[in-house]
């Protein structure tokens, strides 16, 4: 049986990772391996039970952001809002996509765009419709404010940028 004491130390998926100078970053980081779990299951069955089912996370992010504002994207403005390094994992997304006559292409110029099609559009407006009746009015249930959401989501973004930066310096090693 284990000592209650030995029970108190941050919840962690490494404990050899928390014995630095920072173990509250090691908790962060289970934080996020959970929670990047828990929304991938998430936006899998969501557009599952909105009608699209076998659609990948990335699949849902990258329909998700193609239809977001009504304008066409590129492959390299997708990559770039969703912060995928490696394109071929969008170009998958976008024939996939295509394929299932959900998102269409085009050209501006030598320039080739994607766009939503109307039946890309109603599976975003369905998933979002699910997503305001079992997600977000949970969510408001645990009165959690808004602004402490929005000041969560600009402390992870902001601790995006140390975790790329030491992943640029891990590649010069």
């Amino acid at each position: 049986m284990p000592n209650l004491e030995d029970l108190t130390g941050p919840i962690v998926s490494s404990e050899h990772l928390a014995s630095g100078a920072l173990p509250a970053l090691s908790e962060i980081e289970f934080g996020l391996v959970m929670l990047n779990h828990a929304f991938s299951r998430w936006m899998v069955r969501c557009m599952a039970a909105s009608g699209v089912p076998d659609l990948s996370p990335v699949d849902t992010l990258v329909l998700h952001n193609v239809n977001s504002r009504g304008k066409p994207k590129t492959l390299a403005d997708i990559a770039l809002v969703l912060n995928i390094e490696d394109t071929h994992v969008v170009t998958y997304s976008l024939k996939k996509l295509e394929r299932l006559k959900l998102i269409k292409s085009g050209k501006r110029g030598k320039e080739k765009l994607v766009m939503v099609t109307d039946a890309g559009a109603d599976a975003c407006r369905r998933y979002k419709a699910m997503r305001e009746t079992l997600l977000v009015r949970s969510v408001l249930s645990t009165e959690v404010s808004a602004e402490t959401l929005s000041e969560i989501a600009a402390r992870l973004r902001a601790l995006s940028g140390h975790y790329d930066q030491a992943a640029r310096a891990a590649a010069s090693l």
